[in-house]
């Protein structure tokens, strides 16, 4: 049986390597490419700014000390960004995924490099009071969840440390700034969009129908997905019983937002319970403002826009997708609201006239901009002409925590607030709405 399969139990065996779609750029080299996948696309950021020197602060050992399918026991102190726990042999730290806080373990090694090494959990040998059985029976083979063996409470509380030592590494922002996380309401069964992925198997000559693997870029075979909405399950299904014509086709599932045009490629957030947390945390900060217009970036259905145009003046939303543009109008026409306009085009071009069509020290930004993040240049630009205040919406704490280093860099902005919240439970991502003010400006000495 493959040690996986024992997940389901309180204390089993699993495969711990992260998933492999979290990487999305390219390393530099072969210490950096285990964590490259934290930062994607942050070539200006040295290595030292990563994760790797978070935990590891002593000398490279010989590789010839520890090899790969070595045992080993570990105490666990810790759950790094992006789900895996961490372990050390004197300074040197192994990393060792579907594990707790203060657990003792006992892994294999299954790869080591020169400043730290992955392993495979073997047998919880000393169990957290915080491990609880895994919801769902691919837990630990597919690739989407990290956390099912954690009790919800124990999710929450992980990610708010890991923001806050993401804020305090990257940027030096003060852990006091960053809210505690808002819970889920419904920590299974909330996801409203799915990829389902086809893959030919030629061991059982078949197609297997589910997601990436943790370990490897194989396909796992699924019946249903604890964390999606028993609609996309209902679908899943549907899939199963009239599959792709072949291997290596993407059938992306999804559940209609009430009331919203939505183009089929186009975003909407994937939590419909936490949907209206955020938007009132959104509201709240807009009004903590003051501010009398708004800047929607990356605005794409408009979702943002229509539901904060009571509260300004007048709005403009940006959004290089056609579709989406055309989708935000026909959602705007439709809850009555005339005060704004949305423009299609890319972000970073259109965003200087935008910022000079309306008063800057009056207007509010707020960017919610892919995960990648967004391009230097344009947050080094808005410098020059700032808003009153930015509000950030990002689904990646890295990434957001890399822009506002650029955006505070120069004294013109600074962090009033972070609030996350657990859009995504069971997974290692969490949703942070950035409250970010500029800076009032010093009177001149007479």
């Amino acid at each position: 049986m493959h040690p996986t399969a024992f997940l389901s139990r309180m204390i089993g065996r699993a495969v711990p390597c992260p998933p492999q779609g979290a990487r999305s750029a390219r390393p530099t080299s072969q210490d950096e490419a285990a964590f490259f996948w934290l930062f994607p696309q942050d070539d200006n950021l040295p290595f030292p700014k990563r994760v790797a020197d978070f935990f590891w602060h002593g000398s490279p050992i010989q590789k010839s000390d520890l090899t790969p399918g070595a045992t080993l026991t570990l105490t666990i102190d810790d759950i790094a960004f992006g789900g895996e726990g961490v372990g050390r042999v004197d300074d040197f730290v192994v990393f060792v995924a579907f594990v707790a806080p203060g657990e003792v373990v006992e892994v294999e090694l299954t790869e080591v490099k020169k400043r730290f090494a992955r392993a495979r959990l073997l047998q919880v040998l000393q169990a957290s009071p915080e491990r609880v059985a895994p919801a769902c029976p691919y837990f630990g083979q597919c690739g989407g969840c990290q956390y099912q063996h954690l009790d919800y409470p124990a999710q929450l509380r992980i990610k708010h440390k890991q923001i806050s030592d993401l804020f305090q590494r990257i940027g030096g922002f003060d852990g006091a700034l960053i809210d505690p996380v808002t819970p889920c309401p419904q920590p299974y069964g909330y996801r409203n969009r799915l990829m389902i992925r086809s893959q030919w198997d030629k061991f059982k000559q078949g197609l297997n129908i589910g997601f990436i693997r943790a370990d490897n870029r194989l396909v796992v075979d699924i019946q249903e997905c604890k964390i999606a909405e028993p609609a996309l399950n209902a679908q899943i299904q549907q899939v199963r019983r009239h599959p792709p014509p072949k291997g290596g086709l993407k059938v992306v599932l999804r559940v209609a937002a009430d009331g919203w045009q939505v183009p089929p490629d186009s975003f909407f957030q994937n939590n419909f319970f936490l949907l209206p947390k955020l938007v009132e945390t959104v509201r709240e900060r807009l009004r903590a403002g003051g501010t009398r217009f708004l800047i929607d970036a990356y605005c794409g259905v408009g979702f943002f826009s229509v539901e904060l145009a009571d509260m300004v003046e007048r709005f403009a939303g940006v959004e290089v997708d056609p579709a989406a543009i055309k989708a935000a109008r026909q959602n705007a026409l439709a809850r009555g609201k005339s005060n704004g306009v949305f423009v299609a085009g890319r972000v970073e071009t259109l965003l200087p006239q935008m910022l000079a069509r309306f008063e800057a020290g009056a207007a509010t930004l707020l960017l919610d901009p892919p995960r990648t993040g967004c391009p230097p240049e344009m947050l080094q630009r808005l410098a020059q002409a700032p808003p009153a205040q930015i509000l950030y919406v990002s689904c990646h704490p890295a990434t957001l925590a890399r822009d506002l280093n650029v955006l505070c860099a120069n004294g013109v902005f600074e962090l009033s607030r972070i609030i996350p919240l657990d859009m995504f439970p069971q997974t290692q991502h969490v949703e942070c709405v950035a409250d970010v003010r500029r800076r009032a400006v010093p009177p001149r000495p007479l």
